[in-house]
């Protein structure tokens, strides 16, 4: 298999240009009494033009002089080396050779091929912006330049560019499925599973039952000594065999029943190049976020939609959650949380109004006690309220927030894109007195406000930021990587931005969609 196909490809150089905005040191071009300015000047000027500002920059700061000698280079050399856990091609970026084959200007284009593979590992290849509708993330921020020019004095070339990736567990996990998924497909991956109509289900016999064994082996589900002893024994889907497919299936969000559906066998059908480049797009995700996270925040990851409560640094509460459907989808947003409601009602926005509510006539709206102020359809708070027992408020969220529901069915599906942008919790009461649990008077406040069903808002005291991302490929809780398909085709839209191929499970719906349910 091409190397290039498997990782974010050179596409990645021509596509890091828009991260140059991020760099902090963009100084006038200025003259020099150095003997190389002349040269240095000219070569930067055949540079493409948003490589220039950063390598201008970097020679400003070392007097237009020459700076790479041989323990440098090779100090560059290992730092490259590594390019392939961050789900880059080396060879994307350095071209030792080449540049060693002419003298006059290596010094300069091999500065110009260090700064670049050093944006794409601090800012990501692409601006987020210019594959999501809506994207409002806290960037990373770091002086690009001045960081070369600081490693390079310090003689810590490789730890700066190992640096200026997340170090963050998330990233360094899912770097280390990157590389694993990488020597499985050197070893030559997993046979094609066919994908056919049906249900293979627990207890029958398929000729596709030693495919899914070699399947379930390659990716850990199954260990290769139960694999050997379960292919020996024949083409009988056993309980064992059952056992390590749910497994499976939970570690790709599908319903953990062990009938081999539709979904189950898009998933198994997968091939590893394709799972490895998900893999490379999210650390590619990751890269656009920045580094210092709040120590207590909310996640909410919308591919998988479920939802991590982190303190002090540390998950330690977990919820399933509901987010916007494929037409109506969450956002990527980051915002701190503002405020509890307890028994909001709801507000509802004038699109949901004009196309699902107001055409159902006044009967539906007294059913569903709603009335209709300054033009504005509210819906009166209650235990069929589309926003349940509790919302949680964020300070400017473009009216998206995370809500209760009494739409309680939905949690149970593995596909929980069903919402119109908002967050709908599971267990939304029981999470909010979580949150306000470490001020007793606030939980106090809250408590009294859902015995007595009254409208009561409760400020938190302290700012929890909420961050609504979207991961398609992360490490679960048992240190394996966990996929989720790319219901939003975000994946599709960073491939093509990219430039490479990637050939993704479509997504199998798992339940109907209510037509009744018009909450947010």
């Amino acid at each position: 298999m091409n190397r290039r196909e498997l990782t974010l490809g050179a596409a990645v150089a021509a596509m890091a240009a828009p991260a140059v905005a991020q760099t902090a040191y963009q100084p006038p071009a200025t003259t020099s009494d150095s003997p190389y300015f002349a040269a240095f000047d000219a070569q930067i000027g055949r540079l493409p033009a948003a490589e220039q500002a950063d390598v201008r920059a970097f020679y400003e700061l070392n007097d237009w002089r020459p700076v790479w000698n041989a323990d440098r280079l090779r100090r560059l050399n290992e730092a490259s080396n590594r390019a392939e856990r961050h789900g880059l091609a080396r060879n994307d970026y350095f071209d030792f050779v080449g540049l060693a084959a002419d003298p006059d200007s290596a010094d300069l284009r091999t500065t110009a091929a260090a700064l670049k593979y050093a944006r794409v590992l601090a800012f990501g290849a692409v601006r987020p912006e210019t594959v999501e509708e809506l994207w409002e993330m806290q960037k990373n921020v770091v002086d690009v330049p001045l960081g070369l020019n600081d490693a390079l004095v310090q003689n810590r070339l490789v730890e700066w560019f190992e640096g200026l990736a997340p170090t963050d567990i998330g990233y360094n996990n899912l770097s280390a499925g990157y590389v694993r998924y990488r020597r499985l497909i050197a070893q030559g991956g997993w046979p094609t599973f066919p994908v056919r109509a049906g249900t293979l289900e627990p207890g029958s016999s398929d000729n596709r039952v030693p495919l899914i064994i070699a399947r379930l082996v390659a990716e850990g589900d199954l260990t290769a000594e139960a694999g050997a002893r379960l292919t020996a024994e024949g083409l009988v889907y056993g309980p064992e065999l059952q056992q390590a497919v749910q497994g499976f299936q939970a570690r790709h969000g599908l319903a953990t029943d062990g009938r081999i559906g539709p979904g189950t066998q898009a998933s198994l059908g997968a091939r590893p190049e394709d799972r490895a480049r998900q893999i490379a797009l999210n650390l590619e995700r990751r890269r656009w976020l920045k580094r210092d996270l709040n120590p207590e925040r909310i996640e909410v990851n919308t591919a998988a939609a479920i939802m991590v409560y982190w303190k002090d640094g540390r998950p330690v509460h977990s919820n399933r959650v509901v987010v916007g459907a494929p037409s109506t989808q969450t956002p990527s947003l980051e915002k701190p949380f503002a405020s509890v409601v307890a028994n909001p009602p709801w507000y509802v926005p004038a699109g949901i109004a004009r196309r699902e509510i107001l055409p159902r006539g006044p009967a539906y709206l007294a059913s569903q006690n709603m009335y209709i102020q300054n033009g504005t359809v509210i819906q009166r708070a209650g235990p069929n309220a589309a926003l349940g027992y509790v919302k949680f408020e964020l300070q400017d969220s473009y009216a998206i927030f995370l809500h209760d529901t009494p739409s309680k069915a939905a949690f149970n599906l593995s596909m929980r894109q069903r919402s119109h942008g908002c967050v709908r919790v599971q267990n939304a009461v029981e999470f909010a007195r979580l949150l306000l649990s470490p001020d007793p008077t606030l939980l106090d406040q809250f408590d009294a406000a859902q015995a007595s069903r009254r409208t009561t808002r409760i400020q938190t005291g302290r700012e929890i930021s909420v961050r609504l991302l979207y991961w398609t490929a992360f490490v679960d809780g048992q240190g394996r990587v966990a996929f989720r398909e790319d219901v939003y085709r975000r994946d599709r839209a960073l491939a093509e931005a990219l430039g490479i191929a990637v050939n993704l499970p479509e997504v199998v719906a798992d339940g109907r969609v209510d037509t009744n349910d018009v909450g947010p």
